[in-house]
């Protein structure tokens, strides 16, 4: 090579950024500061030293979801043929590198294959107005639903999430704060005086007494009062205790004494006819 003319405008530069003076090659990368001009011949690298990942898949739904959306296929009229096609060799790529992580895939590898046969076999029905069950339905079910849960999975995740996307204001501040007590007006005792009085109101005590009633007193009265008379209406026979006022269980005590002085045949009820007034009299002659 011929020496370059001093007025050619080069002679007397540096050579260019990345190059090392009197060899004109190109650095292709530095070891320990050092720069290295060519590769080493007995540079070894493993196979799996670098793995690119371009899409991650959270399982084979979101593989099978991710194709059908990809081609703006309908998720309710799957081309299984193209669809299973592209499925399979997506999983003959992961089989390369990690045989047990495609054993998922190879699952639903198995069931798109299955669904494909089942769509190419004749359609045999054995009722004529038979409806045949599309053998997609169950797959496409499950799409849409993985689906939904995606798209809210997203949406939560898009949240804004403490530790991630923002932090905790912490801030340490050394305060001495004095206790202020609160001022006691003349009204606040009134009023705090008349909440004691009222709840001491509510605790009344309240004494039941059990009242001794005796059948066979009431015996001796219904029979007094039935020897001054022929008969009287068995209304008539409790019509003064009701209007005395007394309680109920006064009134039972009064009918059940005449129902025993009855089932000891010391009087008689009687009744004309149905639905007439109940007369009741004494069954002997009372002496005079």
């Amino acid at each position: 090579m011929s020496a370059l003319p001093p007025d050619s405008g080069l002679a007397g530069h540096a050579p260019p950024d990345g190059a090392a003076p009197g060899t004109g090659g190109e650095v292709f990368a530095r070891l320990y500061g050092a720069p290295l001009f060519a590769i080493p011949q007995d540079l070894y690298i493993p196979p799996d030293a670098l793995e690119v990942f371009l899409d991650a898949f959270e399982g084979p739904l979101d593989l099978l979801l991710y194709l059908i959306r990809k081609q703006n296929f309908n998720v309710l009229d799957i081309p299984m043929a193209e669809v299973t096609r592209q499925y399979l060799a997506y999983v003959e790529q992961i089989r390369r590198r990690n045989l047990e992580l495609a054993g998922d895939y190879l699952l639903m590898a198995a069931l798109l294959i299955d669904i494909k046969s089942r769509m190419l076999l004749p359609v045999t029905r054995s009722n004529a107005d038979e409806e045949v069950g599309d053998p997609r339905a169950e797959l496409a079910r499950r799409l849409l639903e993985y689906e939904k849960m995606k798209l809210a999975a997203s949406r939560l995740d898009a949240l804004p999430r403490l530790g991630r996307d923002f932090q905790r204001p912490c801030a340490a501040m050394d305060l001495c704060v004095e206790p202020l007590l609160p001022e006691v007006s003349p009204d606040d005792l009134r009023r705090a005086w008349r909440d004691v009085v009222k709840r001491a109101s509510l605790n009344a005590n309240h004494r039941i007494v059990r009242e001794q009633l005796s059948v066979r007193d009431h015996m001796s009265r219904i029979l007094r009062r039935l020897s001054s008379v022929r008969f009287m209406t068995f209304t008539e026979l409790f019509t003064d205790g009701v209007r005395a006022g007394d309680p109920v269980a006064v009134v039972v005590v009064h009918f059940l004494a005449l129902l025993e002085l009855a089932r000891e045949s010391l009087l008689e009820v009687t009744q004309a006819e149905p639905y007439a007034p109940i007369y009741i009299r004494l069954s002997y002659i009372p002496s005079a």
